[in-house]
């Protein structure tokens, strides 16, 4: 079983800021330029619509649409680099046009954007994936995914007008079939020398610092210090010589 550690890096809460960063940029580009990008969406089962699939999760309706999509996409991602830091490219990658595709496929016509697609695909990984592994800190963390978001399963169906429900249904089944696929990669925190199988207590250097009632032994293997060599004399005798 593959297995990886769980890591801190720069990387774990920038490369989230950087892409709310980025949609955000988008949408004021959109207010204060005039533009309209709604038309570079997806729109299902037409050529031209194929471009959505990378461009909608960087488009947004309106600063609601933004304003509710910026904070689970943060948390979420954030989740996933710091968790899963070894696959987090990808789950955001390929999640993106994944699921994209399969709204693609199965969208009404009409300009499907926001990141809500990626959402779903994070929300969905990280609570099935923390089942399946066993694994007590992601078994919480799916925990914490469903007690934050877990009304989000409600909009897979179509309950709101305006709202592209296939984003959400694609995202979700593309979360879980992620975390079928990745079941393999359990992360795990880092084990220190004395939790290992093959540990032996008595063969630890710093243990050995300290007898059986706790006490700290400075020396615990004084070495004997080795005897200076005698000096060796020697002596030639040479008999008189008689003339």
């Amino acid at each position: 079983m593959k297995q990886e550690p769980f890591k801190f890096s720069t990387g774990v809460v920038g490369f989230p800021l950087l892409f709310v960063l980025i949609i955000w940029i988008v949408f004021w580009a959109e207010v204060r330029f005039g533009f309209r990008l709604n038309d570079w969406g997806i729109y299902p089962r037409t050529f031209t619509g194929l471009r959505g699939i990378v461009f909608s999760p960087f488009i947004h309706s309106d600063m609601e649409h933004l304003y509710h999509n910026s904070i689970p996409l943060l948390v979420l991602s954030t989740a996933v680099f710091y968790f899963y830091h070894k696959i987090s490219w990808r789950i955001i990658i390929l999640g993106i046009l994944l699921s994209g595709l399969l709204t693609w496929f199965i969208g009404r016509p009409a300009n499907h954007i926001g990141a809500s697609g990626l959402i779903y695909v994070l929300m969905s990984f990280t609570l099935f994936k923390g089942i399946f592994s066993r694994h007590f800190r992601l078994i919480a963390l799916s925990f914490l995914v469903i007690f934050l978001y877990g009304s989000m399963i409600w909009y897979v169906f179509p309950v709101k007008e305006q709202m592209s429900w296939e984003g959400h249904l694609s995202g979700l089944i593309v979360g879980f079939v992620f975390a079928l696929y990745f079941r393999k990669s359990i992360a795990k925190p880092w084990k220190y020398e004395w939790e290992s199988d093959d540990y032996k207590e008595e063969d630890d250097p710093f243990l050995k610092h300290f007898d059986e009632n706790g006490n700290f032994i400075e020396n615990p293997d004084p070495v004997e210090p080795e005897e200076e060599p005698k000096p060796r004399i020697t002596y030639i005798f040479r008999p008189k010589r008689e003339d």
